[in-house]
């Protein structure tokens, strides 16, 4: 990868499309990149999207309500901290009945979430524990909810406030899945098979929605999943190389066909099309900055 540092910070060039300009603008980048699992969801879904937010941050502000979510979101995972570390918790919960709801699930459902199974002691819980790998020159930032670990075994645990998704496939698919167990076997002494992963939905849904109960979603790992991960990794990472370079020379990312499904949700549509399609049909597009974001854009938040 080309070093943009030497690179004008201002390059620009762009097209006429019935009275619109639409250009692109070279950013400088600092190497190594620092990636997350958002970041690979994001890149997997469409490369120009990593462009215009990754690497030119480029991101409207949420709307009141959803920012509000993300908010109570960051509430409850500094409570589950607080709580771990065996400092009070009454401040967080006392005027807020849906923490106390999602606190009350978790309560309810404690034994089977702090155990590693097959009886076997946990020697050691760590709440927000932070991992970072070196892959293929870029570095990895993972962030454990809770990871659990014994001396034959780890578990990690990541908090979800909203339903558990209907879509096994997709959970499993997910960057977030594949990465974090990838990052634990390749920076500890645990062999994949002694390491697993399970989100907890606090969010019920239907007759659960007032039953303070919560689901869960638990992954094993094995190496063939380890090798798996590794190269699906390598593979991304060759493309981003790639198009990193493209990018530096003055190349925007590919991004996906007009119409795609992602497009219907993106706020970037006619930054992507507007030279290339009818004013008309660019129209069509939900041209929506803040509109709710996707499961694969949400980044987790370290606290």
């Amino acid at each position: 990868m080309k070093d943009t540092r030497e690179r004008e910070k201002g390059k620009e060039k762009g097209e006429k499309g019935e009275g619109e300009v639409l250009s692109f603008i070279l950013y400088p980048l600092s190497f190594p990149l620092r990636l997350s699992q958002g970041n690979l969801n994001l890149l997997a879904t469409c490369p120009r999207k990593f462009q215009h937010t990754y690497l030119e941050q480029l991101a409207a502000p949420n709307p009141p309500e959803q920012q509000e979510k993300q908010n109570q979101g960051n509430r409850f995972h500094l409570l589950m901290q607080q709580w771990q570390l065996g400092l009070p918790i009454a401040p967080f919960i006392q005027a807020d009945g849906q923490l106390q709801q999602w606190f009350k699930a978790f309560t309810n459902a404690a034994p089977k979430i702090l155990t590693l199974g097959s009886g076997e002691e946990v020697v050691l819980s760590q709440s927000e524990h932070t991992r970072t790998l070196e892959f293929q020159g870029y570095l990895f930032t993972v962030v454990y909810d809770l990871l659990l670990s014994g001396q034959q075994s780890a578990k990690i645990l990541d908090w979800k406030t909203y339903p558990r998704p209907q879509n096994s496939r997709w959970l499993l698919e997910n960057w977030q899945t594949r990465l974090y167990p990838f990052v634990l076997a390749e920076t500890s002494t645990y062999l994949p098979e002694q390491i697993s992963m399970t989100y907890w939905f606090f969010q019920a849904t239907g007759e659960q929605a007032t039953a303070a109960a919560a689901q869960s979603f638990a992954i094993a790992y094995n190496a063939a999943k380890h090798e798996q991960t590794r190269q699906d990794l390598s593979q991304l990472l060759t493309q981003l190389t790639h198009w990193l370079d493209q990018y530096q020379a003055g190349e925007p990312f590919p991004h996906l066909a007009f119409g795609s499904k992602p497009c219907e949700t993106c706020t970037f549509p006619r930054r992507c099309f507007g030279p290339e399609v009818r004013q008309d049909d660019l129209a069509a597009l939900p041209d929506r900055p803040g509109s709710l974001p996707s499961f694969e854009e949400i980044e987790e938040v370290p606290l």
